[in-house]
């Protein structure tokens, strides 16, 4: 049911009521008033045939019918002559004031009074004075029927006027309807104009707000979901990259060990050789012999310390633990100073190939780190696997972290390591430690695939 239709039932039923209320009061002065005037007139009438049929009795009947017939109806009364055998001699004749209409019944029950009716005795017979009602009656139907209809009139009127007005009213609320289904069928660049009415106008202005704000929240999170697509794609990019730049570096340190080092290998064989051949010959020749083959073992070592930081083939070869177990080794033989507590229990979790060497790589440059910028002396690895992730700790006693080291510009290692576990859904969190020192902690879900198999019973 629309707000103009209830407006409206809710004005014709209070007009009803109304109505309704003013028409009851109305009969109930017109049955007071036919009920004051009948029972006047019935007095009058008996006063006064009261008076006067005795001195016509005494004449005789027939004087007294003669002067009935003169003096015709009074009022609202039927008279009525009969003789002393009770024979009907005299009926005053009927009302000639609206002749032929009457009342409805029902109306003329519920506006007159009881009949009333008063005998005058005389010795020949007698005369019976009754009210009759049914002029009055007749009247005060002809003006309820007047009022009833100028009542239907007004409230056709009333309720056709409310109509017209309320629908000016709300007309400005069919625009704000339509304009909100227009914005639930995805069009948001809707606006309405200035509304006539203070709630319309209101509720416009309100309206055309919230298309406002709604638009600038539809176009934030537009370029969000554009920079978070960029920023998925970057990653994407960067982790191409990543692998590809690991297989560079994995190819490049397999021909540095299998070709240049075999190469190398071959010419300190080769300067050895000829050392021993031309010693007793030519001592030059044999001195420039051997320094060729030293600059080859020197050649060879460099190599070999390069091969480890391009990629970890050991890693590839034997696993992670043994990768951390030579990483450690090398790192000692390097600085003989740097004391490292080392801890590996993987337990039966399996490691997928990138997150097994980016555990690796977070070991070295954590160690690279703690060595070069901490001044480190003793450091704790720890590696740890469980049947959904592995942990991974580096614990150092160097000189620790500046307050503001994450807004300082460098730390791209770091930066770099945390896009990687980023990647693999992981977490990465590098804090001081009390009394000095920092700690790197590296947390890292398994693949569902990599989790060993769960025990049935």
């Amino acid at each position: 049911m629309t707000l103009r239709l209830q407006i409206n039932l809710i004005v014709g039923a209070l007009t009803v009521l109304f109505v309704t209320a003013v028409i009851g009061l109305q009969l109930r002065s017109l049955r007071e008033s036919v009920h004051e005037e009948v029972a006047a007139a019935n007095r009058v009438a008996a006063q006064l045939l009261n008076r006067t049929a005795f001195r016509y009795a005494a004449q005789g009947t027939p004087a007294m019918l003669a002067f009935l017939q003169g003096v015709g109806r009074i009022r609202s009364n039927d008279i009525t002559l009969v003789d002393a055998q009770g024979v009907e001699l005299y009926r005053s004749p009927p009302s000639p004031y609206k002749a032929g209409r009457d009342a409805p019944a029902w109306f003329e029950a519920l506006i007159t009074p009881p009949p009333s009716a008063q005998s005058i005795e005389f010795p020949d017979g007698k005369l019976v004075v009754q009210a009759n009602a049914s002029r009055a009656a007749i009247d005060a139907w002809d003006y309820t029927v007047g009022l009833s209809s100028g009542a239907l009139a007004l409230l056709v009127l009333v309720n056709a006027l409310v109509f017209w007005l309320v629908g000016r009213t709300v007309r400005p609320f069919g625009k704000i309807v339509a304009a909100l289904n227009q914005v639930q069928a995805g069009r948001f660049d809707v606006s309405l104009p200035a509304l006539a009415g203070t709630e319309a106008a209101a509720i416009g202005r309100a309206f055309n707000r919230m298309v406002g704000d709604l638009q600038d929240h539809i176009e934030t999170e537009k370029r969000a979901l554009r920079a978070e697509t960029q920023l998925s794609d970057s990653r994407e990019l960067t982790r191409w990259i990543e692998q590809h730049v690991e297989q560079e570096r994995r190819l490049i340190a397999r021909e540095l060990h299998d070709e240049l080092g075999q190469s190398v290998t071959a010419m300190r064989s080769m300067a050895l050789s000829i050392a021993q051949r031309v010693g007793a010959l030519d001592a030059q020749s044999e001195q420039a012999a051997r320094l060729i083959a030293d600059e080859s073992s020197r050649l060879y070592d460099a190599m070999h310390g390069i091969i480890p930081r391009l990629t970890p083939l050991v890693l590839d070869n034997f696993g992670l633990a043994e990768a951390l177990d030579d990483l450690v080794e090398r790192t000692r033989r390097s600085q003989p100073g740097v004391e490292i507590q080392q801890q590996v229990d993987l337990g039966a979790a399996r490691l997928p190939g990138e997150l097994a060497l980016t555990l690796y790589r977070a070991a070295q440059e954590g160690i690279t780190n703690a060595l070069r910028h901490g001044q480190a002396r003793h450091l704790r690895l720890s590696l740890r696997g469980s049947d959904t992730e592995v942990t991974l700790s580096l614990v150092d006693d160097g000189v620790g972290l500046a307050p503001d080291w994450s807004q300082r510009t460098g730390h791209y290692g770091l930066r770099w390591l945390g896009e990687r576990v980023q990647a693999l859904h992981g977490q990465l969190d590098v804090d001081a430690v009390a009394p000095h020192g920092a700690q790197l902690r590296l947390r890292v879900p398994l693949p569902t695939d990599s989790r060993p198999p769960q025990e049935t019973e």
